[in-house]
């Protein structure tokens, strides 16, 4: 899904930057007085975009507003689509396992995470664990983030984590390595009296 997304990015931020060179160019020519083609919008310095005839030509006509909104609204909706497409981190859907063969197998990405969520949560000191694998399918990386337990020591839980946890699904999946970063947070909770 990223390799999709990464190049429906390059193909539009490519036309978009295409467009803008050519019309911001032809502008700069004919602002200049430059001689510009005989089809182009704007042939001199005193030209404007749209006239006044140009701008009230459709107002009055029954289908020019109802157009107009349909057209911006899905404009807006494909601005929204695609930034919240950017914002989305890519998520890996399957690691590449070597099973001895030379032909290798695929493990699901979720199986992954969830496994290893499973482990790091049921570890002394962590109230939950969340984990997600990010990175090509040959070589995963890991974000976890821990909620530790009020009276944990955060050194301790992330010690387990490591020795246990990442052990375990690193040579589960038979990988050399399984980088991970990792961030703890503390569970809310009341501050006690001291006496």
């Amino acid at each position: 899904m990223s390799g999709v997304r990464r190049t429906v990015n390059r193909v539009l931020l490519g036309l978009a930057g295409l467009v803008l060179v050519c019309v911001g160019g032809g502008v700069l020519a004919a602002a200049t007085g430059l001689s510009v083609p005989s089809w182009w919008l704007w042939s001199g310095k005193n030209d404007v975009l749209l006239s006044e005839a140009d701008r009230t030509r459709w107002r009055s006509d029954g289908w020019w507003w109802p157009t107009v909104i349909a057209v911006l609204a899905v404009l807006v909706v494909l601005a929204l689509w695609w930034l919240l497409a950017q914002l989305r981190r890519a998520r890996l859907s399957e690691v590449l396992v070597d099973s001895g063969d030379g032909e290798g197998a695929l493990l699901r990405g979720r199986a992954l995470e969830g496994a290893l969520a499973a482990e790091a949560g049921g570890l002394d000191g962590v109230a939950r664990a969340q984990v997600v694998l990010t990175g090509k399918r040959s070589a995963p990386r890991t974000r976890i983030r821990l909620l530790v337990e009020p009276d944990a020591a955060p050194d301790e839980a992330l010690g387990r984590l490591t020795d246990e946890a990442l052990a375990h699904a690193r040579d589960s999946a038979g990988l050399d390595r399984l980088p991970a970063e990792v961030r703890l947070k503390a569970v809310k909770h009341r501050a006690e009296r001291v006496s």
